[in-house]
C-alpha cells in the first residue's frame, strides 16, 4: 500500500526480527514487483503470495507486524536507532521530508476516496477483514483511540469476535490457537467459559435463550446454528465451508430486524433451539436423515428471516409491493423462504453440491417454511390428527419424514407458552407489544385496527388465554400422542395448562373478565386469526 511503503519503505529497509536487525526485506525487488510484495520467509510453508501493505508483508504475525512498524517510526524520527549507517542525518532529514511530504498527499487522496479514514491500524484491519484472522485487540484499541468505528465495521467486529469465541470453545477450526497475553480466548475467559457451559445444555427444555443472546454479545443465532451443526456432523457431511457458513449466518442473522420486539433473530434461535429438542425425540432421532436434520434446523433458523413486524392483512391492505408479488397468498411466509433461497446463492453456501441437490434442499426449504402459515393451521392439524387416527405414519418414507418436520416446525414456532413460566412471559409480552404498535400505526393512519392488536381492547392475558385454547394446545396434544412415551412432551403439556392458570388469574386479578370472556369468541369468528409472532394475524374466515 503506497501510504505506509512511502512513509517508511525507501528510507529505512524495514526490518524483520526473522532476518537479524537491518535486514532489507525489499532487497532484490524490481519496481513492478514492489507493489505486489516479496515472499516472507516467515510465511514460506503456506506456498501462497501473502498480502502487502507496501514493503510490509500482512502475513506477518501482528505483533512482529507491530515491531516493525515501531522500529520504522522509531527510526523516522531519529530515535534510538537514528539514521542508517553511511547516511548523515541533514540528508536522511531532507529525504524524511520529501518522503513525508508524498505521504501527506498520498494519504489526503485515499481520504478523499474514503479509504483511509481512520489511521494506519484501521487500514490494516480493513484489508485483513473478510476472511477468519485472529483479531488482535491492540489493533482494536488503537482504532477506538482515532475515532469510533462506523456501524458497520463495528457490527462486522462484533460478529467476528463472537464467532471465534464459539471456534476457541468448540474447536471447530483445527489450527494452533494463540496462547499468549494478549489472546483472545484468554482475555473472554470467563465470558467464554458461560456460553460453553450453555451450549452443553443447548437440549434441555429450560434452556434460557435470553440468557445466551447476551453471552454471545447478541450473536446467539449464529452460535447456536454453527453449534448444533458441528453436533450432528452436517459441517463434514455435507462438505461446508467455514467462511461461506459464517457469511450465510451473519447474513441470516443481520435480515432479522433488532428494532421488532418479537420477530427478529432471537425468536429464531428460540425455535431453533426447540427444533433441535423435538428432533432428539426417539421416534425421530433414529430416522431422520442428514438431509433432512440440515433442512429441520435451517428452515428452524430463517423461517421469519426480514420479517417487517407486521401481519400480512397489514400489507394487504396498504398495497404493499410483497402483497401484489405474492397475490394475497402466504406473503410473508413466500418472502422468508425466497429471501433465505437468495442469501444462500449469494453466499455459496451449497455451491458445490450438484444442481439437482440444491434445488431440492430449495425446494423443501419452503415447503417447510410455508408451513408455518398460520392460516394454514386447520389444513396440517386434520392431516396429522388422520395420520394418526390410521396409525399411517411410516418415517421410512421421505414424505413422511417431511410432513413431521413440518409439524415439528409448527410446534417449536409456536411453543412459548410450553416454556417455564419466567420465559414464556417475556414472549408473550413481546408479541403482543408487536401486535400494539401494528395498532397504533393503524390508528395513526386510520385504518381499521387488526384483531388483537387494540392495546384499549386487548389485553395480554385475553390474547394468550385465546391463543392457547385455540392454536396451541390442539397442535400439541396430537404432537404428544405422535411423541408417545415422551417425557419432553409430558413436560411441555404440564407447562402449558400451568401457563393457561397463571394468566386466567391475571385476567381476573386485573379486573378484564369480561374482556377475557370475549377473547375466545374473537378466535372463533376469525378461526385463526391469532398468532404469537408467527407470521402475524391473518384475515377472518368463515367456520
Amino acid at each position: 500500500m503506497p501510504v505506509l511503503g512511502g512513509l517508511w519503505a525507501q528510507d529505512l529497509g524495514l526490518r524483520d526480527p526473522g532476518q537479524g536487525v537491518g535486514a532489507d526485506v525489499t532487497a532484490g525487488v524490481t519496481p513492478n514487483e514492489e507493489d505486489e510484495g516479496p515472499p516472507s520467509p516467515v510465511w514460506g510453508p503456506l506456498g501462497s503470495s501473502p498480502v502487502t501493505c507496501g514493503a510490509l508483508s500482512l502475513a506477518l504475525e501482528l505483533p512482529a507486524l507491530l515491531r516493525q512498524l515501531r522500529a520504522a517510526w522509531r527510526a523516522r524520527r531519529g530515535g534510538p536507532r537514528g539514521p542508517e549507517q553511511g547516511q548523515t542525518p541533514g540528508a536522511w532529514r531532507v529525504e524524511v521530508e520529501e518522503l513525508g511530504q508524498d505521504a501527506e498527499e498520498k494519504s489526503a487522496q485515499r481520504a478523499a476516496d474514503g479509504i483511509l479514514a481512520r489511521g494506519h491500524a484501521g487500514v490494516l484491519l480493513a484489508e485483513r477483514r473478510g476472511s477468519y484472522p485472529l483479531i488482535d485487540l491492540r489493533i482494536l484499541n488503537t482504532n477506538v483511540q482515532q475515532g469510533v468505528l462506523e456501524a458497520g465495521s463495528r457490527r462486522s467486529v462484533k460478529r467476528q469476535l463472537s464467532f471465534q469465541r464459539y471456534c476457541h470453545a468448540s474447536r471447530l477450526l483445527r489450527g494452533q490457537v494463540p496462547r499468549g497475553p494478549g489472546s483472545l480466548h484468554l482475555l473472554d475467559h470467563h465470558y467464554l467459559g458461560q456460553a460453553t457451559h450453555m451450549l452443553s445444555k443447548v437440549g434441555t427444555w429450560n434452556f434460557d435463550i435470553f440468557l445466551f443472546e447476551r453471552l454471545t454479545n447478541g450473536y446467539s443465532l449464529v452460535t447456536l446454528m454453527c453449534h448444533l451443526l458441528n453436533v450432528y456432523g452436517l459441517i463434514q457431511h455435507f462438505h461446508l465451508d467455514m467462511v461461506k457458513l459464517l457469511r450465510f449466518l451473519g447474513m441470516v442473522q443481520d435480515d432479522y430486524h433488532s428494532h421488532n420486539p418479537y420477530h427478529n433473530a432471537l425468536h429464531a434461535a428460540d425455535v431453533t433451539q426447540a427444533m433441535y429438542c423435538y428432533l432428539k425425540e426417539s421416534k425421530l432421532a433414529e430416522l431422520l436423515s442428514p438431509t433432512d436434520v440440515f433442512l429441520g434446523l435451517l428452515a428452524a433458523a430463517a423461517h421469519d428471516v426480514d420479517h417487517p413486524g407486521v401481519n400480512q392483512p397489514f400489507l394487504i391492505k396498504t398495497g404493499h409491493h410483497l402483497a401484489s408479488l405474492y397475490q394475497n397468498t402466504s406473503v410473508l411466509e413466500s418472502h422468508h423462504w425466497r429471501s433465505t433461497v437468495g442469501m444462500l446463492r449469494e453466499s455459496g453456501l451449497l455451491s458445490h453440491l450438484p444442481l439437482c441437490m440444491r434445488q431440492d434442499i430449495e425446494q423443501q426449504l419452503g415447503s417447510l417454511i410455508l408451513a408455518t402459515d398460520i392460516s394454514r393451521q386447520n389444513e396440517f392439524l386434520s392431516t396429522f390428527r388422520e395420520h394418526l387416527n390410521h396409525q399411517s405414519l411410516d418415517l421410512h418414507q421421505a414424505p413422511h419424514r417431511h410432513f413431521i418436520l413440518q409439524i415439528a416446525l409448527k410446534c417449536a414456532d409456536v411453543c412459548n407458552p410450553c416454556r417455564e413460566w419466567n420465559l414464556s412471559r417475556q414472549w408473550s409480552e413481546r408479541v403482543c407489544e408487536e401486535f400494539y404498535r401494528q395498532g397504533d400505526i393503524e390508528k395513526k393512519f386510520a385504518l381499521e385496527v387488526s384483531p388483537l392488536c387494540n392495546q384499549q381492547e386487548d389485553s395480554v392475558p385475553s390474547i394468550q388465554i385465546g391463543f392457547i385454547s385455540h392454536i396451541v394446545e390442539p397442535l400439541f396434544e396430537e404432537w404428544c400422542r405422535f411423541t408417545e412415551p415422551s417425557p419432553l412432551s409430558h413436560t411441555m403439556m404440564d407447562l402449558l395448562q400451568q401457563n393457561k392458570t397463571c394468566w386466567m388469574g391475571k385476567e381476573q386479578v386485573g379486573g378484564e373478565v369480561a374482556r377475557g370472556r370475549t377473547a375466545p369468541s374473537l378466535f372463533r369468528r376469525t378461526s385463526v386469526a391469532v398468532c404469537t409472532g408467527l407470521e402475524g394475524c391473518v384475515g377472518p374466515r368463515e367456520g
